[in-house]
């Protein structure tokens, strides 16, 4: 690929903030995405913008009491576009932005911060009813439904006697019908688990030595496709979960992404070989995934074992001195991304030429 080719990350608006930034979320069918923080005063705050004519115009701002550490729209319908958030209380909450004085669902989800949120089933992803993900410091991960008031649906926590490890993310997949759906979480301690949430049973797991920050599925709504995990140490895996081994598991590839901690990934929705990480040091990185010719193989005895393939940088960049703390590519606008850094700057970035190969 020459440089001429090569899908080029700029950026389009830069804003600075009066708070801290800890997740950001486009809303599905607009221009519009929200961010969520806290004060210095130790308030939460939800912001609500909208892109006008190349700028941005902040529609809403609402304070809530407990610092807000992570939203998704994942498990709402496109008609009502509801945002659930975990805060630093441990408290799970569904909002409607158009009236967000009460939230519409609210329950004590954990006894310690959420750190991380997904949802599956909404926005015409995923099949099955909706459901929410959160996984804690409290060492527990815990499924929702917002159709049913105070308890989960299912709740992971370890065995008398386990030392809980605190819950940095989690992800849904494998959801393709009504039946199938697993959760995976990525923890502290760099285990990362799978959750089958059919069976109600540990599917697999695995250790990459270094603590999980972020897990995704390139996507929830497909037979288990691929998961791209990301660490502390500047690496990140990708796993081919097409094939699993008896006792090896999921073939994968490691990749040197960044010379310190990958904080994020998040994988292109238009096209899922290609996916953004991003980086202790303030870079974004966009990689695509090339499958081998063969995903899989006998091993000696003759069983199936996955192939893993492997990873190419397209481009790079810089965009701040401090960590990227969230990252989200727009459903609708094909290489348009909101992220958010420590330095408190959002950026709205726009991916031109982006391969379709």
């Amino acid at each position: 690929m020459s440089a001429f080719e090569k899908p080029q990350i700029i950026v389009h608006i830069q804003k600075g903030l009066n708070y801290t930034v800890f997740d950001c979320k486009w809303v599905p069918c607009s221009a519009k995405f929200v961010t969520m923080g806290n004060f210095a005063r130790g308030t939460g705050v939800i912001q609500l913008y909208e892109i006008q004519h190349g700028d941005l115009k902040l529609l809403r701002e609402i304070e809530k009491a407990k610092p807000i550490k992570c939203g998704t729209f994942g498990a709402t319908s496109l008609q009502q576009r509801y945002l659930a958030t975990g805060d630093f209380a441990g408290n799970l909450h569904v909002w409607n932005l158009e009236a967000p004085e009460n939230p519409v669902y609210s329950v004590k989800g954990h006894k310690e911060i959420i750190n991380t949120i997904d949802g599956v089933g909404g926005l015409g992803i995923g099949e099955g009813a909706p459901e929410i993900v959160t996984g804690s410091r409290d060492g527990t991960v815990k499924v929702w439904d917002p159709r049913q008031k105070d308890d989960p649906v299912a709740n992971m926590e370890p065995v008398q006697g386990e030392n809980k490890r605190d819950c940095w993310t989690v992800a849904f997949g494998n959801a393709y019908n009504q039946e199938e759906r697993v959760v995976c979480a990525g923890y502290d301690n760099g285990d990362i688990k799978l959750f089958d949430l059919r069976s109600m049973s540990l599917r697999w797991e695995t250790n990459i030595k270094n603590g999980v920050c972020s897990l995704e599925f390139d996507r929830k709504d497909i037979s288990m496709n691929k998961l791209v995990a990301t660490s502390l140490e500047g690496k990140f895996h990708v796993f081919d979960m097409r094939t699993q081994h008896p006792t090896k598991g999921f073939a994968s590839v490691s990749e040197k992404a960044h010379k310190s901690t990958v904080w994020q990934v998040r994988h292109l929705p238009q096209n899922r070989e290609l996916f953004l990480t991003a980086g202790g040091a303030g870079g974004l990185h966009l990689w695509k995934y090339e499958y081998p010719v063969q995903r899989s193989k006998k091993d000696s005895e003759g069983v199936e074992m996955g192939v893993a393939g492997s990873v190419s940088l397209l481009q790079n960049v810089t965009l701040s001195t401090q960590p990227i703390s969230s990252l989200d590519w727009s459903p609708d606008k094909r290489g348009l991304c909101i992220c958010s850094s420590f330095d408190q700057m959002r950026r709205t970035d726009i991916h031109v030429r982006v391969p379709t190969a």
